[in-house]
């Protein structure tokens, strides 16, 4: 029971399968008591079976990370119900659909906006707000992906966003650690969720991945929510400023392990053969 004593809120479930759900399952599983969020009525109704699961069905708030008021009324919420709170998971990202698609050079100024307040400034704002009602040797968790650190197709304008909330946590992680606060951030490999719906050729990314990770698979939600737990918890508490890859190695690759066809063409050399 490593999380035991502990408690804390967790930003950005949308179902079962995401990775924000993989690290509050794992957390519960430990014996942490548990707050979520949702981001309105809709994702209310699909939360309220989860937040029983978790066993926080009186502790499901709403907190729209783009009205201030709303992460205001999540602290007021969290200090009633709590009192202090010793981790912050945040799992909030998003970019208008045109940032998803086409040349990187046509992207909007609206739409570069958009993804750098909800994916980035969000984490800021909500840890900033949240920072009084933190307790000691407490830790804050975000989400990033290795699409910040290098070029993935069709990823595009929420790798600028990655690349800047990698930073983010770095000079938060500076900034909070007289506090005695820790901030990290996951960077899990390509998993099948609700957001990355919107990525194109989703799947050819999951089989490339898995085809060119060292342990030659792709990685779990429960594999991640473990990761997020460690870090999250007393395990890690010399741990801040990192971006941890938890992506069976995919992060560490060079040249992809290609073969050719008879015809000079270049297909993936799945699992080595």
């Amino acid at each position: 029971m490593i999380m035991k004593g502990k408690r804390g809120v967790v930003l950005g479930i949308a179902n079962k399968k995401s990775i924000a759900y993989g690290i509050a399952k794992a957390c519960k599983e430990q014996g942490a008591e548990l707050a979520i969020t949702y981001l309105n009525e809709r994702f209310q109704k699909k939360l309220e079976p989860i937040a029983e699961d978790l066993d926080c069905k009186d502790r499901l708030y709403p907190c729209d990370v783009t009205k201030p008021d709303e992460i205001e009324a999540l602290k007021e919420s969290l200090e009633r119900d709590f009192g202090k709170i010793d981790f912050i998971v945040h799992s909030i990202a998003f970019a208008p659909k045109e940032g998803l698609s086409g040349r990187f050079v046509d992207i909007t100024k609206d739409a570069f906006s958009v993804a750098m307040n909800i994916s980035v400034y969000s984490l800021i704002e909500v840890t900033q707000k949240l920072k009084p009602i933190l307790s000691d040797e407490s830790s804050v968790l975000t989400l990033s992906y290795y699409g910040g650190e290098k070029y993935i197709p069709n990823y595009n304008l929420m790798g600028i966003a990655k690349a800047t909330l990698d930073m983010t946590v770095k000079y938060l992680a500076e900034d909070l650690g007289k506090d005695g606060i820790r901030v990290n951030a996951i960077s899990a490999g390509p998993i099948k969720t609700l957001a990355a719906a919107g990525i194109g050729d989703f799947s050819f990314m999951l089989k490339w991945n898995a085809a060119h990770a060292p342990l030659k698979k792709n990685v779990t939600i429960a594999e991640v929510g473990n990761s997020g737990m460690y870090l999250l918890s007393n395990l890690s508490t010399a741990v801040t400023g990192e971006i941890h890859h938890v992506d069976n190695g995919y992060n560490v690759m060079g040249m992809p392990a290609v073969k050719f066809d008879e015809n000079g063409k270049p297909h993936i050399a799945w699992n080595g053969e």
